[in-house]
């Protein structure tokens, strides 16, 4: 199997990004699991070149997969991007999300990230070589996991309409049940270097022009009636990204309830009849 466009070698990256975390590995690890360079590991990650069937079944093994799974790019079946089990995170990421959102990425220091995780500093170096490694990685595994959901709950509307408050109720959705994770990723973009600033933006973007199109056709259709569609759909976005700035579970309000009200929200803000 060789991944032939771009699109399908992007889609199988994270795939294996998504593999390689569940099973506790670095980029290092892999790399020398492979006999490759991190380098190369990391290009294929980002889709940015080809993998070989070979290198895949090897990979497939190493993270304890099938290799048919991991290119199966089919969309979660649906209803899926409604469900939100518990986040389980390897000790250094989870140390580093707590830290990150409680002290902020510039204000945590390793040591605050290793006590946090129930790891010495050096038992953090042993996993992730940076302090930037591991926001890195907390912000890939946002990015992946609410495109994965958006172009689910995309994929199950019916037009412009239908499309845009499925999109709306996943943005609400994510941003309470992962509020954490919605927390640095809205807070943090500042803190990330290149070249990895520059591919989460893109993924970010990715979302946003979700919004912007069914935005853009519903007006086309006459079903949304804003004389600004563009700026609406980013006031909406923008809306929804907010959500753990405040929201709390001790609030009183669910994450089902939140995103039935932001849906509404978001109707008035398009101009959309109810």
């Amino acid at each position: 199997m060789a991944a032939e466009e771009p699109e399908d070698r992007e889609a199988l990256g994270r795939r294996l990004r998504k593999a390689r975390r569940t099973a506790g590995l670095t980029l290092r690890d892999v790399a020398r699991g492979l006999g490759v360079s991190t380098g190369t590991w990391s290009a294929v990650e980002n889709g940015q070149t080809r993998i070989g069937r070979e290198r895949l079944n090897a990979a497939a093994s190493l993270f304890g997969a099938e290799s048919a799974a991991l290119c199966d790019a089919r969309p979660p079946e649906a209803g899926s991007w409604r469900d939100f089990p518990p986040l389980t995170l390897v000790p250094p990421l989870a140390g580093a999300l707590e830290a990150f959102v409680e002290l902020g990425y510039h204000g945590a220091r390793v040591r605050d990230v290793a006590q946090r995780a129930g790891l010495s500093v050096a038992g953090v170096y042993h996993h992730r070589p940076t302090k930037q490694a591991l926001l890195v990685e907390l912000l890939d595994l946002t990015m992946d996991d609410l495109q994965a959901r958006c172009r689910a709950a995309r994929a199950e509307g019916d037009g412009p309409l239908d499309r845009f408050t499925r999109l709306v109720e996943c943005l609400g959705l994510f941003h309470t049940h992962r509020r954490e994770l919605g927390f640095i990723g809205a807070s943090e973009m500042r803190s990330v270097e290149e070249p990895h600033r520059t591919r989460i933006a893109t993924a970010r973007r990715d979302v946003q022009h979700m919004l912007d199109d069914e935005v853009a056709e519903g007006c086309r259709r006459e079903l949304m009636h804003t004389p600004l569609p563009r700026e609406a759909a980013r006031a909406v976005v923008t809306m929804c990204t907010a959500l753990p700035t405040w929201w709390s579970p001790a609030g009183g309000l669910s994450p089902e309830v939140v995103a039935r009200q932001y849906v509404g929200f978001a109707l008035d803000l398009v101009r959309a009849p109810r």
